[in-house]
């Protein structure tokens, strides 16, 4: 019987993990708290103040096997797709993409041509916007931080969740790895969710 149960349960894992994380037309992972968008950063960035929100950037690629992970692991953690929901305007931009992107300089160029400019090399890369656009700079200019690469779901809420609370203007004391190292140990501890 209790093998019967665990084939049911990976079955309906496997099902929910399908779900999450659905391919669109351009091959990349699109998820409900995506904002879908005309990819004019300078709107996007003044739709997400007015909803009390920060943009975010997420730059994938069609086939990346990173950008599954995190949309079949980390996204769908409820911490972390409460933050997305919540606090955050995420628009996603395609790598090799030639939809048309207006920077928050307002310079217009293709999705690629963003990512070239931006020097984005690796997907994911999550690009953090401050909570002011400032339009005489591109994104990459006045991005508080940047996410490159694949992480697993605490460090993925931590990053959030430090950009979030403007931890980024003062790191004297606790830069993003020692506040992550902390959050650690409380996780650990039990002290924090």
């Amino acid at each position: 019987m209790s093998r019967i149960l665990t084939i049911v349960t990976v079955l309906l894992l496997g099902s929910l993990s399908a779900s999450a994380a659905e391919l669109g037309d351009d091959g990349l992972h699109k998820a409900d708290w995506m904002r879908d968008t005309f990819k004019d950063l300078q709107e996007d960035a003044a739709e997400a103040s007015a909803e009390g929100k920060r943009l975010v950037i997420l730059v994938e690629q069609r086939g990346c096997i990173y950008c599954r992970e995190m949309h079949e692991k980390t996204f769908v953690d409820p911490r972390v797709e409460a933050l997305l929901t919540d606090d955050y305007f995420p628009v996603q931009l395609n790598l090799h993409g030639d939809t048309e992107v207006i920077d928050t300089d307002g310079e217009v160029l293709s999705e690629k041509g963003a990512a070239r400019k931006w020097n984005v090399l690796f997907t994911p890369t999550i690009i953090f916007l401050p909570p002011e656009v400032d339009t005489s700079k591109s994104a990459i200019g006045q991005a508080v931080t940047v996410m490159p690469g694949a992480f697993g779901p605490g460090t993925t809420l931590d990053m959030f969740t430090w950009v979030k609370e403007e931890r980024y203007l003062d790191q004297s004391e606790e830069d993003f790895q020692r506040y992550h190292a902390r959050r650690i140990r409380e996780r650990d501890d039990g002290n924090t969710e």
